[in-house]
């Protein structure tokens, strides 16, 4: 078998955060890292509540580096999980805690910075302040920055996301849109892990649709580097729905000038998708170019084999697979 290399570019770490530290952020719900007496497991809390079991790659990057040649993977670009981003925080506060986890996370890095890669949160809410930590970090080391999907009642066709975008694309920062605090809310999601089953990919598949049907792309410029994780949601699938209603309504047309699906080539998508059906749909859509191996490592709904679902993909040819497995990322961030 060939070996390739993969460049994994949807990974998450958390640094050691203590519950003090986690405090000046929010008392209530600030994140910290429960780090169990065997120094390798341990649990993600927020406030006094636990949020999601973990293991020492969360926040160990020699172990991280150890699990990724198990792997196989030569390079993994790592974010934040995404309840680090306190978006509901006062913009002063969300600046500075933004500042320390990035921070922290080039520390994470330096394990072994020729293979680990960090991408940077920012304080969305206050556009000057995120600009400003979005280029502090990239000239500190970091090659791109992690975003969440809206901000409150905000999409990603509001004119402070847009605007933050256009920073990021004269400033050459790539940006990953990441899906969090998920609609439908835990009174018709209560179970089975249906937030991150159903209103994830929504969740995704909103925010592409959100800078398609404005017109946002419109007024981007074409040097941003977008990158929409897990497989860009459901927004593969339904596409020809969109195609359509644009085709039939004038007011799916009224700010979007062209056909929704002329526009898949001004962004990308990772390759979380699990499924060889899902992965060709995914590549007939998009094109092997503008799909990146993504992983949601080290978290349980990620991909358990980095890289086997495009290396078992009997449709892709041996560039296809080097593109979408290395080649593409390394382009997309610089590398």
């Amino acid at each position: 078998m060939i070996r390739r290399r993969k460049i994994d570019m949807h990974a998450h770490h958390f640094p050691r955060i203590q519950q003090q530290d986690a405090a000046q952020l929010d008392p209530k719900t600030g994140p910290w890292l429960r780090i169990d007496a065997s120094g390798k497991t341990g649990q993600i809390m927020a406030g006094n509540e636990p949020f999601r079991p973990i293991n020492q790659v969360l926040w160990d990057g020699e172990a991280r580096l150890a699990e990724m040649d198990e792997h196989g993977i030569d390079i993994q670009i790592s974010c934040a999980t995404p309840i680090m981003f306190a978006y509901s925080a006062k913009a002063e506060i969300a600046a500075d805690w933004a500042q320390r986890m990035n921070d922290l996370g080039l520390e994470f890095a330096q394990a072994n910075p020729n293979r680990l890669k960090v991408m940077a949160q920012v304080p969305l809410q206050d556009l000057d302040l995120a600009c400003q930590e979005a280029s502090r970090a990239k000239a500190s080391g970091h090659v791109g920055v992690q975003i969440g999907n809206h901000l409150g009642d905000h999409d990603m066709d509001s004119p402070l996301l847009v605007d933050f975008l256009s920073h990021c694309a004269h400033e050459n920062i790539p940006v990953l849109v990441h899906p969090w605090d998920m609609m439908g809310g835990p009174n018709r999601m209560k179970n089975w892990m249906l937030p991150w089953l159903v209103a994830m990919p929504a969740e995704t598949q909103l925010s592409i649709l959100s800078l398609i049907l404005s017109g946002a792309f419109e007024r981007l410029p074409k040097s941003l580097k977008l990158c929409f994780a897990h497989g860009g949601g459901s927004f593969a699938f339904l596409l020809g729905r969109v195609d359509n209603a644009w085709t039939h309504r004038d007011i799916v047309r009224q700010d979007c000038p062209n056909k929704p699906s002329s526009y898949v080539d001004r962004f990308y998508v990772d390759s979380a998708v699990f499924d060889h059906g899902a992965l060709e749909l995914l590549y007939k859509v998009m094109g092997a170019e503008h799909i990146l191996l993504g992983t949601d490592y080290p978290f349980p709904l990620g991909e358990m084999q980095p890289g086997a679902l495009v290396e078992g993909a009997d449709f892709l040819d041996d560039e296809k697979k080097s593109a979408i497995l290395a080649d593409n990322a390394e382009r997309f961030f610089s590398l």
